[in-house]
């Protein structure tokens, strides 16, 4: 008897269509280290394959069932248990946009991707909507509809013009058909619906999107501020870092040039402020010059600098000559002391 072989039942297109999802979601996630996940109300097809082929050579947007995708993320743990991280945000109208490049650049492109939407009953206001004051091309007829919403109006020209700009919807309220049929009536599509990055995956690490609009001059001024609050409380304590050495040096410059002005001890670094003191008017030229020059900056700069220069060489000379003075008297001193 001849053994027969059984051919295995072709799959169904559903269970084709799954598999095919399952094999495209794990290439993306062997190829792909970085992704946004992304919620997808209110948009339309039309707008998701803009938005493809927006990010055509940069990122992969790539939607799904959430009870496959979960059961593929499960299954891919076993090779990168990192994915895992994924689980919780897979909820609601969630999409991947996968990439290797730049994540703020590629949320730019997704979030600048909207359309506007007219307002639907029931639904929940993404923001606030206001209507302008001014003619509405609305017939007197219909004045009873504006009365009914509280909204003052007259009649000019014979249509109905509303007199004050009005609060209709408010974010995050449910959409009366009051306010849709009035928004129909003036012709207002209030609404822009697009792609909302919520969360990011990196390397297994899942964060906040917000965390992008972070760039490196506010990463700086952050580092610059722990660093002016580990100096004070360093300067405060009396323990030198290295934050606070600077200062600290600066501080101790500071106390030792008072000590030489009041006393007759002096130091290479004082003796130019000595001679400023015992001769203010070369402070007080130094002051003209540096107050001087208004209204041309880059000339007065100049003039500023070559005064501040001679300035500083007459200080210089004058303290070599006190040095010459002080030499001299010692070594007449010296020679008075030989001859005794």
């Amino acid at each position: 008897m001849a053994d027969e072989t059984k051919e295995a039942p072709p799959l169904s297109k559903r269970k084709q269509r799954k598999a095919r999802y399952r094999s495209k979601l794990e290439k993306c996630l062997e190829t792909f280290n970085k992704c946004l996940l992304v919620g997808v109300d209110n948009v339309g097809s039309r707008q998701m394959q803009a938005v493809r082929m927006a990010l055509r050579g940069q990122a992969e947007l790539l939607m799904g069932k959430n009870t496959i995708v979960r059961l593929v993320l499960r299954q891919f743990s076993e090779k990168n248990p990192s994915v895992l991280a994924l689980l919780p945000f897979i909820r609601g109208n969630t999409g991947f946009v996968f990439t290797n490049g730049d994540l703020a650049e590629i949320r730019k492109v997704v979030a600048e991707n909207k359309v506007p939407a007219a307002a639907k009953a029931g639904t929940i206001a993404p923001a606030d909507v206001y209507v302008p004051p001014g003619p509405t091309g609305l017939d007197p007829g219909q004045t009873s509809f504006f009365q009914a919403l509280n909204i003052a109006t007259k009649i000019a020209r014979g249509s109905i013009e509303i007199l004050t700009q009005v609060h209709l919807i408010r974010e995050g309220e449910k959409v009366g058909s009051s306010a849709v049929a009035l928004l129909s009536k003036l012709n207002i599509q209030p609404f822009f619906y697009g792609m909302k990055v919520s969360t990011v995956y990196e390397n297994g690490t899942t964060y906040d999107a917000k965390i992008l609009d972070i760039n490196q001059s506010d990463l700086f001024n952050k580092f610059m501020t722990g660093v002016r609050n580990v100096a004070a409380l360093s300067m405060a304590v009396g323990i030198p870092t290295a934050a606070a050495a600077p200062h600290m040096m600066m501080n101790a410059y500071k106390k030792v040039l008072a000590l030489s002005l009041a006393t007759d001890y002096t130091f290479e670094e004082a003796k130019i402020f000595k001679v400023y003191l015992e001769n203010p008017e070369l402070l007080a030229a130094a002051k003209a010059g540096a107050a001087g020059g208004a209204e041309k900056e880059e000339e007065a700069e100049a003039e500023e600098e070559e005064e501040m220069e001679r300035l500083n060489r007459v200080a210089i000379s004058l303290s070599l000559a006190q040095d010459e003075e002080m030499h001299e008297s010692d070594e007449e001193e010296d020679s008075d002391f030989d001859l005794l």
